[in-house]
């Protein structure tokens, strides 16, 4: 050969094989393939499948919230006990965990699902397991009921939709654990233009000021009234006190051409109508 032909030759690269990649990919490729055939990677595959035996097991409420809310959805509040209601809504506001012993203990502690909406923040703190967020979970439910209640009590004259109006006041007041007395004002139309708590007392007694009650029907220009007020005792039956104030605020009324339909009592176990009674 000449030495021309010879330079040439030195200068031509040899051919990369499939192994010899620049990056080294296809190497370690190559390789794992050719140690996984041979065998040699056996003692990492058992690594791994130890590693899968070692995982913590699934709690036993895995999937629960979700067939909670699915049972909800599908049927709706009567789809669910009481405790699993009150398991869902604490569901929200506590991300994890199993919450059913929260939600059974709660209703045992406070003695019904209505009881434990209605329940004061003070009084829930004193539950085992319950923070701010459940409390806060709580209270949200129970001022949507109330507000939910009232929108359906103003749709129609309260005279023609009682029922509706019995089950916001109980709602509202039944389950409180002091006297509160409120004053339902209504327009021309027997339409509900306020709720307002008039007065607060103790356990077994109110006071309440006849001339106080006209003037804030006055100032709402309230063509009528109904009193409500709670027994925490759980017996509606009015009381002799009771009866005489009513008396008095429907006198003072008649001087100002307010009419006073009716006073009720209500209490965790029911309610009682003065009207019904005949005591107006």
């Amino acid at each position: 050969m000449s030495e021309k032909h010879d330079r040439k030759a030195a200068s031509t690269p040899a051919q990369q094989t499939s192994s010899e990649i620049d990056d080294g990919t296809r190497v370690f490729f190559d390789q794992a393939r050719t140690a996984h055939a041979s065998g040699t990677l056996g003692a990492s595959g058992t690594d791994a499948v130890d590693a899968e035996k070692s995982k913590p097991a699934k709690p036993h409420y895995h999937g629960h919230r979700q067939r909670l809310r699915d049972r909800f959805i599908k049927g709706g509040a009567t789809a669910l006990a009481d405790y699993e209601l009150l398991e869902l809504m604490l569901c929200m506001a506590m991300p994890r965990g199993d919450v059913k012993p929260l939600a059974k203990s709660l209703i045992t502690q406070f003695g019904s699902f209505a009881n434990v909406l209605a329940a004061r923040p003070e009084d829930l703190k004193t539950a085992k397991g319950l923070g701010d967020a459940g409390i806060a979970a709580i209270k949200i439910a129970e001022a949507s009921a109330l507000h939910l209640s009232r929108e359906r009590a103003m749709e129609l004259p309260v005279i023609a939709s009682w029922e509706q109006l019995i089950d916001y006041c109980r709602a509202r007041i039944g389950h409180l654990k002091n006297e509160e007395l409120h004053l339902l004002f209504l327009d021309r139309k027997n339409r509900l233009i306020a709720d307002e708590c008039h007065q607060r007392g103790t356990v077994d007694h109110t006071p309440v000021y006849p001339r106080e009650v006209i003037k804030r029907a006055l100032e709402l220009h309230a063509s009528a009234l109904i009193l409500v007020h709670n027994h925490p005792s759980g017996d509606a039956t009015p009381s002799k006190g009771d009866i005489d104030m009513t008396r008095k605020i429907i006198d003072a009324a008649k001087a100002m051409e307010i009419t006073v339909h009716d006073h009720i009592i209500i209490s965790r176990a029911g309610y009682n109508s003065f009207k019904t009674l005949g005591l107006i």
